[in-house]
């Protein structure tokens, strides 16, 4: 391998690098900007005096509960997949060997991730 390609990659690496702190950054700002927007909306409802601020509030964190829940149950989920496609094919390449036991790590991870989502995030009530 010479000296161009590993310039080339060297060149590839950091234009991908510097991508995805663009993308970050942008999407952080997103959240910047809607968090703003959210609690300038929240001072005028609470300023009229009314009482609407808090349930607006409470709602907001219902919401965001409830999506943290399905985020941690679809993980469960993908997880629980790929370990499963891991044993059968681990099982399958080196079938004389107990080496597809290894894919019950991530299996078990995605239990867990689904037992927790199903147990300890139960919303309140």
């Amino acid at each position: 391998m010479g000296a161009a390609f590993w310039f080339m990659v060297a060149v590839c690496g950091t234009a991908t690098f510097a991508f995805i702190t663009v993308v970050v950054w942008l999407g952080q700002r997103t959240k910047e900007r809607e968090a703003h927007y959210r609690s300038e909306a929240v001072k005028k409802v609470a300023e009229s005096g009314n009482s609407a601020a808090l349930e607006y509030l409470r709602e907001t964190d219902r919401i965001e509960a409830a999506r943290g829940r399905l985020k941690a149950r679809l993980a469960g989920l993908i997880t629980a997949a790929v370990g499963v496609a891991l044993l059968i094919f681990l099982h399958e390449l080196i079938p004389e060997t107990k080496v597809y036991l290894v894919a019950l790590v991530p299996l078990f991870v995605g239990v867990v991730l689904l037992v927790f989502s199903e147990l300890m995030m139960k919303p309140k009530e």
